[in-house]
């Protein structure tokens, strides 16, 4: 029994210390909540006061700025007003300029009026003293056709025929006049310039032949050249289109072609075999290519290296390597590309001295025979070559013109055109420079003297200075002073349309008098 009063009596206890500690936690939490109550309420209206002051300032700074901008617009309102008075000044100006221009153009109008009608009324004067003029001359041609026992047709012919010769005597004497006085004038200054260009440019050019010598460190090398039963030299032959001389000329053989590109394949390739040692058909191929590419290589240097010397750029690649083929071609005997360079040089000099282009001349000098490199592949003369090579690399017009008219394909566009084929004509009639075949040689000249024998008046006819000068000699009861001048231009020009030659040919007339008696 006392055991279940101390558990009850402990189960109270419980429960009474379980109701005051809730009602202690209860009270607690009301303490804090009350807390927390006061601090939101004190955050509240602190947040609400800083609205508060915000709300103030944003209204302060809008009446700001909207003063600011109202003084911002009336600014630009007045600028805006100025502007507008001075544009109604400058209209108020232009309207008076107009009336103005108005009011003379009215007097004007009326002016021209007036005028043409003054222009009609002489205009009907005129007609009229036309008509009695008309009159006049009628009867005085038909008193003249009744006194002179000719017609108005024949008279006129005779007068005509008259005024022709007489027309053409006058001009022959201006002809003369005006070119002895531009000789006088001009003589000494192209004398001048073209020896200036001729000694700043003395360069030794040495003529082409059509063989090559190959060394040989022995004898014996010839052997190898040859191969068994000759397959070796036949092999290199027909590979490199390049004729082998083999003959008693000691530690040597001949490489002989019309060709001096290809005897220079065939003598690089030749060279290499010896170097090499081991000569047969598979060899031989195979240097050929070798060489073949190495002389291409070689072929744009030397075209590059032309095109620096000179001070020339902006050539294509391809252009260059053309120039540089050019080394390997001859005309006449004279290396091609040698020519060139001496007629770019001495147009370029020429051409400073003028103070006229001078890279623009050297350009067209360099590539004057251009179509040259490639005439013997290509079907037309190469001018005509040359023409379509520079077109195809856009070159300047004036490098066509010096290829066409350097030999009077097309004429003179340009003076720098002039000077090219001046520059051409020098170079090419250089002592030495060119040789010719004999027997076309002579063709040339008797040509040259027969032209000029089958004009009227011509008495006889002298190709002297190789070719260089034609001297003829006239009859002096036919053709006077006056008619040598253009009998000149005349066998000039028809030796220029029917003659191909290098440089120029001197035409000189000569006419003289002679009275011969005997002392008896």
């Amino acid at each position: 029994m006392m055991a279940w009063l101390y558990i009850l009596t402990g189960i109270v206890s419980l429960i009474i210390g379980f109701v005051a500690g809730a009602y202690i936690i209860r009270k607690k939490l009301e303490a804090e909540n009350l807390q927390l109550n006061k601090t939101a309420d004190e955050i509240i209206n602190k947040a609400k006061r800083e609205a508060n002051e915000l709300v103030k300032e944003a209204k302060l700074e809008s009446k700001e700025l909207v003063f600011k901008g109202k003084q911002d617009l009336e600014k630009e309102i007045k600028e805006r007003k100025k502007e507008l008075q001075i544009q109604e000044k400058r209209l108020l100006s232009k309207e008076e300029a107009i009336d103005k221009k108005l009011e003379l153009t009215e007097q004007k109008e009326s002016m021209i009026v007036q005028k043409e009608q003054e222009y009609e009324q002489k205009l009907s004067e005129i007609n009229k003293i036309k008509e009695e003029s008309e009159s006049l001359r009628l009867q005085l041609i038909n008193e003249i056709e009744k006194i002179s026992g000719m017609t108005r047709e024949e008279a006129k012919s005779l007068l005509m025929q008259e005024m022709v010769e007489d027309a053409k005597v006058d001009a022959a004497r201006e002809i003369r006049e005006i070119e002895e006085e531009t000789k006088r004038m001009a003589d000494k200054k192209a004398q001048n310039v073209i020896a200036t260009s001729i000694q700043r440019c003395a360069p030794e050019y040495v003529s082409e032949i059509a063989v090559s010598s190959v060394n040989l460190p022995s004898d014996e090398m010839k052997g190898r050249i040859i191969g068994r039963e000759g397959r070796n030299i036949r092999t290199f032959e027909s590979v490199t289109e390049v004729d082998i001389i083999v003959d008693d000329t000691p530690e040597a053989v001949i490489l002989s072609s019309y060709d001096p590109f290809r005897r220079e394949i065939a003598k690089l390739t030749l060279e290499r075999l010896i170097s090499d040692g081991r000569i047969h058909p598979s060899r031989i191929e195979e240097h050929y290519e070798k060489s073949k590419q190495e002389v291409e290589k070689h072929i744009y240097e030397v075209g590059e290296e032309t095109a620096f010397n000179l001070g020339l750029h902006n050539i294509h690649p391809d252009l260059l390597r053309l120039v540089g083929r050019l080394k390997y071609r001859t005309s006449y005997g004279q290396n091609v590309l040698g020519h060139s360079i001496e007629v770019a040089k001495i147009a370029g000099i020429m051409a400073a001295e003028l103070g006229l282009d001078e890279k623009m001349a050297k350009r067209m000098g360099l590539l004057h025979d251009i179509g040259k490199a490639i005439d013997q592949e290509s079907e037309g003369s190469h001018t005509e070559v040359g023409v379509e090579i520079v077109k195809k690399y856009k070159e300047d017009d004036r490098v066509i013109n010096a290829i066409l008219s350097h030999h009077g394909e097309e004429e003179f566009k340009y003076i720098e055109s002039v000077l090219i084929q001046s520059a051409d004509a020098i170079s090419a009639s250089r002592p030495g420079a060119r040789r010719e075949v004999l027997e076309s040689y002579i063709k040339r000249l008797e040509k040259l003297e027969e032209l000029s024998s089958g004009f009227e008046g011509v008495s006889k006819a002298y190709a002297i200075q190789a070719g260089r000068e034609l001297r003829i000699i006239v009859e002096p009861d036919n053709v006077n002073d006056e008619r040598m001048v253009t009998l000149t231009k005349d066998i000039a020009k028809k030796i220029e349309e029917e003659l191909t030659y290098p440089g120029q040919i001197k035409v000189t007339l000569i006419r003289e008098s002679r009275a011969v008696e005997y002392a008896k």
